[in-house]
């Protein structure tokens, strides 16, 4: 198993989480006080059919919130770059690469709201006492100070993700998704299950897309996964002029997967 705190923020315990037999049988996870405080915002997100105006609403309802709107009015430049660093700042770096220091705060976000450690920054994390896992810290903390809350922030965009997957998928509990790689052999292998088919320990927050011709572009070798719902942070169509739009990308709380190699057919 993957490195685990021994408490998280959400309903179920991270090792649960992490595990192979949470996939299988996944249950709703529910980061702690979020929905409730901001239900306001829930309540009027049932009233719009509309994705794109549901996004809307969101993207508005977080620059209030977060004051993310008045980043001009600040007077000092550590303070305007701290409303203006949002959490779609942290979602264009992570696409850039998920290894930089907004890459850290997203896997930091799982660490802390999850409970499930990294086991890859820069470097493989072998554990929290290890160089590389003091680097991502560094990352972390140099990430974390350019923002407001942006831990908040990152629990209400998994609510409503959350949110917007029941609306769209309703009675779903999982998705077919794939990644490509270039460096399978360096994946740590859990079980090998069959022929094409393995446990693999995947890192804390990992990249997929729901395309598999799109997999084919990140390495020769492409694994297919079952994700649950509930372990989606975030996906490409969620926010309208998404950042991420037409890649078919989602990111995706890790942990244990069985993954099935995909043939090429080319």
């Amino acid at each position: 198993m993957p490195m685990q705190s021994s408490f998280n923020h959400c309903n179920v315990p991270p090792w649960i989480i992490a595990s192979r037999h949470f996939n299988d049988n996944p249950q709703p996870l529910e980061l702690q006080g979020v929905r409730s405080a901001n239900r306001f915002l829930f309540a009027k997100l049932d009233t719009i059919d509309s994705a794109d105006e549901r996004g809307c609403v969101f993207n508005d309802y977080m620059s209030v919130k977060f004051q993310l709107h008045h980043w001009q009015d600040q007077h000092t430049d550590k303070a305007r770059k701290s409303l203006k660093n949002s959490y779609l700042r942290f979602l264009r770096g992570w696409m850039m690469d998920a290894n930089s220091v907004e890459g850290a705060v997203l896997k930091g976000w799982v660490e802390s709201r999850i409970g499930i450690h990294p086991t890859f920054h820069k470097a493989p994390i072998g554990d929290v006492q290890s160089e590389a896992y003091f680097g991502y810290a560094v990352d972390r903390m140099k990430g974390s100070e350019r923002t407001n809350a942006i831990n908040s922030q990152l629990d209400l965009l998994y609510e409503y993700c959350q949110y917007e997957l029941d609306r769209r998928f309703p009675g779903e509990r999982w998705v077919t998704l794939y990644r490509g790689t270039c460096d399978a052999d360096d994946y740590a292998v859990v079980e090998v299950v069959g022929k094409r088919e393995k446990i693999i320990r995947f890192n804390n927050l990992v990249s997929f897309t729901s395309v598999e011709e799109r997999a084919w572009e990140f390495g020769s070798t492409v694994w297919e996964i079952r994700a649950p719902l509930v372990k989606i942070f975030f996906f490409n169509d969620l926010l309208p002029n998404s950042i991420l739009k037409g890649e078919g990308e989602y990111l995706v709380i890790g942990g244990e997967y069985l993954v099935r190699r995909v043939m090429c057919t080319i």
